[in-house]
Formats: C-alpha cells, sequence, structure tokens
C-alpha cells in the first residue's frame, strides 16, 4: 500500500510504503547509461554505440557544425549496452514486448550481495548462497536486487565483458526465485546465464517458467550498477522502462532505503 500526500508535490515528497516513510527526492539511481565514454559496461561482442548528428543534404543535426539544435541518431543493442529490462519474450517465438508489462510505482525489494564460488573454470551463485542471503531478509519481497561485484569508488567504470566468462546465476536458484514470490530480478552482469552455454539460457527459462507456464508479468534486468556505499538490505525499488516495442529496453532502476 502507497499513500501520497498530495499537498506539497515538490522532489522531496515523502510517501507512506511498507508502513515506511519513503522520500522520493532520495532515490539511488542504480542504472548505466547509455552512450558515455568514460563510463559504460558492455557486452556479446559489440562494439561502443554510436551517437552521431543526422545529415541530409546542407543540414547537420550538431549545433558546432552550425545547426541551431542538436538532432542526434542513436544506434546501440539493449542487451549489450547499459542497463535493460526484458520481459519473457526475450527466448520465445512469440514476440511479446517489455512495454506491455505493468509495473507498480514502487514494489518491496532487497539488495543482496554474493560474490559466487569457483567451479572449474566458472564463477557461480548457487542456491545455498541466495538462501542464506534471502534468509537475513524479512517479509515478502517482490523484486531482488543481485550485487556481485563491488567497484571500487572511481568515477569512470569501463568495462567489456565480451569472452570473460562472466559470474552467472543457477539455474535452481530461479526456481527457489519463483518458489519465493519474486518477480523482478536485476543483476550487476550482462546476463544471469553462462556467457556461452550452447543457447540453453537455463537460468531465463526457469525465470520465467517457459514453455510451460509463462509468467508474463515477471521480467530480467541486467547490467545494474550499484555503488559500493549501497549496503545489502530492504529497498523500495521504482523500476523505469523505457516505451520500447521490443523484448528488452533501456531501464533505470532506483532504489528507495526502507532501512
Amino acid at each position: 500500500m502507497i499513500s501520497l500526500n498530495l499537498a506539497n508535490m515538490r522532489m522531496d515528497m515523502k510517501v507512506v510504503f511498507e508502513d515506511r516513510e519513503v522520500s522520493l527526492g532520495a532515490g539511488i539511481d542504480i542504472s548505466m547509461e547509455v552512450g558515455n565514454p568514460n563510463k559504460y559496461m558492455r557486452a556479446w561482442y559489440l562494439s561502443e554505440p554510436t551517437i552521431e548528428p543526422v545529415r541530409m543534404g546542407d543540414f547537420v543535426g550538431s549545433v558546432q557544425e552550425g545547426s541551431s539544435v542538436n538532432f542526434m541518431n542513436i544506434q546501440f543493442n539493449p542487451h549489450a549496452h547499459g542497463t535493460h529490462t526484458e520481459s519473457y519474450g526475450h527466448i520465445t517465438k512469440e514476440f511479446y514486448s517489455v512495454n506491455e508489462i505493468c509495473l507498480p510505482l514502487l514494489m518491496k525489494c532487497a539488495l543482496v550481495t554474493i560474490s559466487g564460488e569457483q567451479i572449474g573454470e566458472d564463477r557461480v551463485v548457487g542456491l545455498d548462497q541466495m538462501k542464506a542471503a534471502l534468509a537475513q531478509m524479512e517479509g515478502e519481497i517482490e523484486a531482488l536486487v543481485l550485487r556481485t561485484r563491488i567497484h571500487p569508488e572511481e568515477e569512470n567504470i569501463q568495462i567489456d565483458f565480451s569472452e570473460t566468462n562472466p559470474t552467472f546465476v543457477d539455474a535452481s536458484v530461479a526456481d527457489f526465485l519463483v518458489e519465493r514470490g519474486i518477480n523482478h530480478f536485476l543483476i550487476d552482469l550482462p546476463s544471469v546465464d553462462k556467457e556461452k552455454d550452447g543457447g540453453s539460457l537455463s537460468f531465463h527459462h526457469a525465470f520465467w517458467q517457459i514453455p510451460e507456464n509463462p509468467r508474463k508479468e515477471a521480467t530480467i534486468t541486467e547490467f545494474v550498477n550499484i555503488p559500493a556505499q549501497i549496503k545489502d538490505g530492504l529497498y523500495a525499488l521504482n523500476l523505469q522502462v523505457s516505451a520500447f516495442h521490443n523484448d528488452a529496453a533501456p531501464s533505470r532502476p532506483v532504489l528507495y532505503s526502507l532501512d
């Protein structure tokens, strides 16, 4: 239940969520923007996104080049460049747009940090680790943010995950999250699944319960960026997803502390 005080609609407006007062002016943005050459994460063997002025005849969409406006074309892939949210249509023959999912304004969310365990050449977040982490969280939660890496406090983050076999999450964790009633899973990696798994995408299938019982309102958000100073615990999550008619779209998750 969210209670709004509409008498004061400033940025420091407060709402009551889960019987706690949340200041909407104190959000923690955990997204990674697209197109910043000094701060980015990318993957899947693609080069950097391009943002270039439109050129049509004598017109150039750049104020620096004499135009009255900046008018840019942007070429990028939502899965490879920056924070993005996926629908179950990411792995189905049937087209299903992430824009069809109706997301609550705020969701009760847990943030947990699990670095995973080394198994041969892989680093895997396992079921026992996840159960132990969530055992510390009280009550029902609708969303879960998994942090696998703690970045040093530095301004610039420049990471290309291609051909690095990043940490991934065991599919048994997905089954556990479904049982816990978690509909929205966010992670700071390019994928919940192994970089090269022969196309099985076992976590994706288990979390969305494809093909047996598709969970059409469930989402997976990848490439989030969680500052090191943000502590594990309970939060309210506002998951903002761009209006793209596609299986995935750039997104901006914002956390509000409940602790």
